[in-house]
């Protein structure tokens, strides 16, 4: 283990190093998710996570180390989010002939997840940095870490919940909604972009394209809402 830290140490120095383990990390991931035939459970985000936690902390390699070479993975981000807008504007028609009903379900969708995030932490006694941090945990990611740190929540736990959030709704809302029978691709496309936010997208997007292009418009929309009510929302409860 110190001889794989040493060399982790040494290949840190230049910053394609992290880039490279975090891409064969995924190249691995969706090769195993593959063979899985794509079930929801092998979700590829969450296996790449999981292979990635275990090469650091089997080498004993600091989060912070890694992040230096890896954070252009992380600026993407913000592109890949936009390149959402390309199915939905493939879907535009549909969409505009359900905008009522799209603008009423990502509305009561976004104030039940952060209401019973909050509740439930508040229930259990949870400070109110933690239950700042929890609000926006159904929101995409960059907007749901900006908005934690408006409230006076902890950023950094904020990405981490978001990310469970997501992998968790990726992986169980398809299942989900097929017990419950909700057989119309828009509105299993609106519950996974509002319940998992980018993971559950790119999962809907994966399964069809009209649910993929529901998923991304409620994932913004639920985005745009959150940033500018959970704050004045915030200041009323709480002062």
């Amino acid at each position: 283990m110190e001889d794989l830290a040493q060399i982790w140490v040494y290949l840190a120095q230049e910053p394609l190093a992290a880039l490279t383990v975090t891409l064969l990390a995924w190249l691995v991931a969706v090769r195993l998710a593959g063979a899985a035939r794509w079930h929801p459970i092998a979700n590829p985000t969450l296996i790449a996570v999981l292979l990635l936690s275990a090469l650091l902390l089997g080498g004993g390699v600091a989060y912070a180390a890694y992040f230096a070479g890896a954070q252009f993975v992380h600026f993407l981000l913000g592109p890949a989010t936009v390149a959402l807008a390309v199915p939905l504007y493939r879907q535009w028609e549909a969409v505009r002939r359900s905008a009522i009903a799209v603008l009423a379900s990502v509305l009561c969708g976004g104030v039940f997840a952060a209401v019973a995030g909050v509740a439930i932490a508040a229930v259990l006694g949870a400070p109110a940095n933690v239950l700042a941090t929890l609000a926006p945990r159904s929101v995409t990611m960059p907007v749901a870490m900006g908005i934690a740190e408006r409230l006076g929540g902890l950023p950094s736990l904020t990405a981490v919940v978001v990310m469970g959030s997501g992998i968790l709704g990726a992986a169980l809302g398809p299942l989900l909604l097929t017990l419950l029978r909700v057989k119309d691709w828009r509105a299993r496309g609106l519950a996974m972009g509002v319940a998992a936010h980018g993971i559950g997208t790119a999962r809907a997007l994966r399964v069809n394209e009209v649910a993929g292009a529901f998923a991304g418009l409620a994932m913004g929309l639920n985005a745009l809402a959150s940033a500018m009510l959970l704050p004045l929302l915030w200041r009323l409860v709480w002062g």
